[in-house]
């Protein structure tokens, strides 16, 4: 099985025409995973330990301090759409499930970076940081995949979600996987039709 990061392949499923087989061929040949290039790292695990450790709203601002100068402005307009979203809530941490969904001989990794329970609810958040908006599709895919591989570590009771974190918008699955889940699996039909040949 080959894996594809959940981003990646939402970055194919955005696109049609030539781009879509270019994005396939970008993944296919840019090498491993290298933490130096992930740009938003030090956001996610920043984000991750403010709540697993019981910080409050206002130690979000030190993430800031153990980043280089040219991450600045996009991580504080990130924090800045968190401490809004956040608000008044008091979210309690429990560790998200993460899990694999595999099809046509690739590994899509789920991995939700955070679990919150507030206002009475368990939700599993899925963190979008790019400024780009945020599609239906994407968002449909997100919890679709969610839904489907991860609902049975987190009861019925968890609602899947993803966090649009520049604009403070959480925004939460519709259900109804199954509608969705082929669409998936169709996409992965086609990387796997044209991977062999990049």
């Amino acid at each position: 099985m080959t894996y594809l990061a959940l981003g990646d392949f939402l970055d194919v499923v955005s696109k049609s025409g030539s781009p879509k087989a270019t994005k396939v061929a970008q993944i296919k040949n840019r090498g491993p995973y290298q933490p130096a290039t992930d740009f938003y790292k030090q956001l996610r695990e920043g984000l991750v330990a403010t709540h697993k450790d019981g910080k409050s709203k206002s130690s979000l601002q030190a993430i800031l301090a153990k980043v280089g100068q040219k991450k600045h402005a996009n991580y504080q307009t990130a924090i800045n759409g968190y401490r809004k979203w956040w608000g008044n809530k008091s979210p309690a941490w429990f560790d998200p499930p993460s899990a694999v969904y595999s099809k046509n001989g690739f590994d899509i990794g789920v991995n939700p970076e955070l679990g919150l329970e507030f206002n009475g609810q368990r939700h599993v958040i899925k963190l979008y940081l790019k400024d780009e908006p945020l599609t239906k599709l994407r968002i449909d895919l997100i919890t679709a995949l969610m839904t489907h591989v991860l609902a049975a570590s987190v009861g019925k009771y968890s609602i899947m979600s993803v966090l649009d974190v520049r604009r403070a918008k959480l925004i939460s699955g519709a259900g109804a996987p199954s509608a969705l889940i082929p669409i998936v699996d169709a996409e992965l039909a086609y990387i796997a039709t044209l991977w062999p040949s990049l």
